[in-house]
């Protein structure tokens, strides 16, 4: 018996060394741009992010520690390498940036990464039919891919056209972001035309709950499965993602949806919502924060 001791430690050592894991999180970083506020009374036209936010900001991605973080309304290169430099003064670097330059030129997506990005997609071409003419979707979608032990993995970053209109033909913008679902969801088609043998992740800002046209749109086509959306709660079992707080109104716009073949890697099958301290000083939004447990590639074939 005692010749198999040295064995069961290899086996041991080579399983946790064929295990990877990989934590990601989607990220609404409220108007991390120069636009017009109120602070404290006073309105400021075309004003940065308060510095008592971006230290709160700061302060949850340290707590969230994701190897990549998919977010939105960031206001561009410059401000996204300035979060970037502020995070690896503090000791968190993310030697990976990208931001989508699309019609949106205050609020953008973008991610930060720890994993070496292999490919980067620009979708800023996406257009739909909008009434009498044609529309494009306002942030586009960024495209990126990253290597696996279980092979490549690609993740879409969205921000979908919020509720703000003065269209009165389509209140509250639900027809146009609708749209704006429909036109990334079937560019994502063009690249995975067989969805659920794709490994692919979606995350964004969805600016409607889960039961909406555009989470209905990246979840099937027809009786055809596309994604799944990843279940998260806080602390004491809410799900909420962003509060209103004119309105006083909570919701789940916030998701991060997988592919088939990802929901096994799943940690526990549910994601998490940061609730600290920090959280709602940070931004309007809560992070949505999900924990990939990668197999082999072997494993995951089989």
């Amino acid at each position: 018996m005692r010749g198999w001791w040295p064995w069961l430690g290899l086996l041991l050592v080579g399983g946790l060394l064929r295990a990877e894991s990989l934590t990601l999180a989607t990220y609404n970083l409220a108007n991390y741009t120069l636009t017009d506020r109120q602070i404290e009374g006073a309105f400021l036209a075309s004003y940065p992010k308060p510095e008592f936010e971006k230290t709160a900001l700061r302060k949850v991605l340290h707590e969230i520690d994701a190897d990549v973080l998919a977010l939105q309304e960031i206001g561009g290169k410059a401000f996204l390498r300035e979060l970037q430099r502020d995070l690896r003064r503090e000791g968190l670097d993310y030697p990976e940036a990208v931001v989508l330059d699309a019609v949106d030129d205050q609020r953008k997506v973008g991610v930060l990464s720890r994993r070496p990005i292999t490919h980067i997609g620009r979708h800023t071409d996406l257009d739909f039919k909008y009434f009498s003419g044609r529309e494009s979707v306002k942030r586009g979608m960024l495209e990126v891919r990253f290597d696996t032990i279980a092979g490549e993995v690609t993740l879409f970053v969205v921000h979908l056209k919020s509720r703000y209109t003065e269209r009165r033909d389509d209140p509250n913008a639900t027809l146009r972001r609708g749209r704006e679902a429909t036109a990334a969801r079937d560019r994502l088609l063009t690249l995975f035309p067989e969805p659920e043998l794709g490994q692919f992740i979606i995350a964004g800002d969805f600016n409607e709950g889960p039961l909406h046209r555009p989470v209905r749109a990246f979840s099937n086509i027809g009786e055809r499965p596309i994604s799944v959306m990843v279940p998260a709660a806080d602390s004491r079992g809410e799900t909420w993602t962003h509060l209103y707080r004119r309105n006083d109104e909570y919701s789940r716009v916030d998701f991060v949806m997988v592919s088939a073949p990802l929901i096994p890697w799943v940690r526990d099958g549910v994601g998490g919502i940061p609730d600290g301290l920090q959280v709602m000083r940070a931004s309007d939004h809560r992070p949505v924060v999900v924990t990939f447990d990668i197999p082999a590639a072997t494993e995951a074939g089989e």
